[in-house]
């Protein structure tokens, strides 16, 4: 062996020399070295260009495709983002380019060109601006657009206070300083379309604001994303039936925003997103941004505002996601009624033999409990159409309540929570990263927004045909409603425009009471329309397809709270199950008193005497006071509704508030 001027052996690692590795045994490890000449041209060989996640059919391809280059069709695909950025008062809209900004090093190093020389930005036709140049024309905006969850998790951790990947693999994030919906903040352009079409005045949820004011919170809204050096776009679709899905557009400064819709709304293929086109809705989700409170209609720094003529939704001053969410979804009880659709706020699951119910019911009535049946195929958990074709879930995912989660009573919301999962303001142990569902800290209302097929019964396409049954929940904690009720159409009209429950709630005292809650529809705080216009569609489709609607109580019985106990869930479970099989279809039945509700004698396994709630109560005379005090706060409520007609007489209205409670 050679030695070195120092006198020491010279190591070969190359060469014949090195035998032994002929024997088994290497002294050499070493490889070609990477194609690199930079750290960044090394990190840049990590990530290599995504293919197409659908398969082009018959080994064509699509004729959008075939007709564009992929430069031309990113140039046209940056072009729609520019006009939905645009400025109403100037003639271009913002100068727009795909990308990180803080990529650009690894660009170079890629060979890639810089995508500062060839901007995009869209040319207003007819618009004369008052501003001829603005720093906001001089800058570039980057779009990150429908970036994956992995990519999206990197933007948070990097970029977002607050942001953390927990023990399982969720984000959590923070929503600052709202962690709820804000519904006196929430206001709809009144026009004169809007005007004749929509539910306004008591008792409606639409808060009205005019034209100019939106046109300047859409101002503020864009000036604030388009000062920023990068904006999310997620394009996506609502529904599941394709006849009739929405395009929407959501722009956004959150990752966690981006990640929260990229959950909620159906994801497209790629060969979809060539096709995409112009969208049909668009959000500009400015929230980290306040509204100006000296604007008219403005009463906080929070302003929700939606243009149905326009087709846009501006969110300033709130960052919870659930906004976006449910923004859209009273945008789609607008647009899917126009349709002949009806729009649901609802629980939706299938049978083995096709059969599928539908779940009405507030919070607490065990909607997602008794949706969720592992003998059954999941839907949807809250929005949904019925259409002339049947079925459809509108969303992609599903948004679970958190608080006091555990994996025995909910196993699937549990095992969920996973890589990809939005986990919004819940507490975790700052070194195990262990979620703590029962620390209210920072707030009760702590969510799981996952995609629908994190779920393991979810039916993909989450489409279905035509139910058969309509079940309303309340949990009557008055203990007068029997646990279950076959209603007549009338009767489903009445208790879905009712939407009862009752909620228990404390007194200074320390006393316990019952508390009736009424939410139109189901969902009074989401429709557009007038809730009769509801309540007739959906009993339309019930008679055209042989629909059947039951009043099912989770609540208590043999007395109100504090004095009776609540309906045991197997019990629940069982009349569920009958009513799936059809066997409540053909048990005998009796009319109760005030309510005129039809009550099963007989329903295998649960004992009869539990059927009719006045055998439960011991006190009888407690028993009648209770119920006529509950029939009262339900006729209290209707009055909003009694003088409403619908169609071109009144005889309608008058069947359903007949079938209301009679004393």
């Amino acid at each position: 062996m050679a030695s070195t001027p120092n006198g020491l052996a010279r190591i070969e690692t190359h060469g014949a020399k090195t035998k032994k590795h002929e024997n088994g045994i290497c002294h050499d490890d070493s490889s070609a070295p990477v194609r690199a000449q930079t750290i960044d041209e090394l990190h840049s060989l990590q990530r290599k260009r995504s293919a197409p996640t659908t398969p082009i059919k018959d080994g064509a391809s699509s004729p959008f495709a075939a007709a564009l280059s992929e430069e031309e069709r990113q140039r046209q695909q940056l072009q729609s983002i520019s006009a939905s950025l645009a400025s109403l008062t100037r003639e271009t809209g913002p100068k727009v380019v795909r990308g990180d900004p803080a990529r650009k090093g690894e660009a170079a190093a890629k060979g890639a060109p810089s995508p500062h020389p060839q901007p995009v930005h869209h040319h207003h036709p007819h618009v004369t601006p008052t501003i001829a140049v603005s720093d906001s024309s001089l800058k570039f905006t980057h779009v990150l657009y429908n970036l994956s969850p992995a990519e999206l998790y990197e933007q948070a951790i990097k970029y977002e206070k607050g942001s953390f990947i927990t023990s399982t693999g969720a984000l959590a994030t923070l929503s600052g300083a709202k962690t709820g919906r804000s519904p006196r903040d929430k206001r709809i352009v009144k026009d004169e379309a809007s005007a004749q079409e929509l539910w306004w005045g008591k008792g409606s949820p639409n808060i009205e604001m005019d034209e100019h004011t939106f046109l300047t919170n859409r101002e503020r809204a864009v000036d604030y994303l388009n000062s920023l050096d990068k904006v999310f776009v997620n394009d996506q679709f609502l529904n599941w039936d394709t006849e009739n899905r929405i395009k929407v557009r959501i722009i956004s400064a959150r990752a966690y925003h981006s990640l929260f819709m990229h959950n909620m709304c159906i994801r497209p293929t790629e060969e979809e997103l060539e096709e995409f086109g112009t969208p049909d809705f668009t959000i500009y989700n400015a929230g980290q941004f306040p509204c100006n409170r000296y604007t008219h209609y403005m009463t906080s720094s929070t302003s929700v505002d939606i243009n149905l003529a326009r087709r846009e939704m501006v969110i300033l001053g709130t960052q919870y996601a659930g906004e976006m969410k449910k923004g859209l979804f009273g945008v789609m009880h607008y647009l899917m009624p126009r349709r002949g659709i009806l729009s649901l706020h609802s629980g939706c699951n299938m049978g083995k033999q096709g059969d599928v119910a539908l779940f009405f019911g507030l919070s607490g009535t065990g909607k997602t409990t008794l949706s969720t049946d592992h003998n059954r195929l999941l839907i949807g958990d809250d929005e949904h159409c019925w259409s002339d074709t049947g079925v459809s879930n509108i969303e992609g995912g599903c948004y679970a309540k958190c608080i006091d989660l555990s994996q025995e009573k909910e196993p699937d919301i549990w095992n969920a929570i996973k890589f990809g999962t939005v986990l919004e303001n819940v507490v975790f142990d700052e070194h195990t990263r262990e979620v703590d569902y029962t620390d209210k800290s920072v707030t009760e209302n702590t969510r799981a927004a996952y995609p629908i097929e994190y779920i393991p019964n979810a039916k993909i396409p989450c489409v279905g045909p035509h139910p058969k049954n309509v079940i309303l929940l309340a949990c009557d904690a008055f203990g007068v409603l029997p646990p279950v009720s076959k209603l007549n159409l009338p009767q489903t009209m009445y208790h879905f425009i009712s939407g009862y429950t009752a909620l228990v709630a404390g007194t200074e005292d320390g006393i316990k009471e019952p508390q009736a809650t009424f939410s139109a529809c189901f969902g009074a705080a989401f429709i557009m329309l007038h809730p009769t216009k509801y309540a007739a569609m959906l009993a339309e489709k019930m008679q055209k397809y042989g629909a059947t609607g039951w009043l099912v109580n989770t609540g208590w019985s043999g007395g109100r709270y504090g004095v009776g106990k609540r309906i045991r869930l197997p019990y629940t479970r069982k009349i569920i199950d009958a009513i799936h099989s059809g066997e409540l279809l053909t048990a005998n039945y009796k009319k109760t008193e005030v309510f005129g509700l039809e009550i099963p004698t007989e329903i295998d396994g649960i004992p009869s005497e539990i059927l009719d709630p006045i055998n439960t109560w011991t006190d009888k005379g407690a028993y009648k006071e209770t119920l006529l005090k509950l029939a009262g706060l339900f006729k209290k409520n209707f009055e909003v509704f009694a003088n409403y007609k619908i169609g071109g007489d009144s005889s309608l209205t008058d069947k359903i508030l007949a079938a209301g409670p009679n004393f």
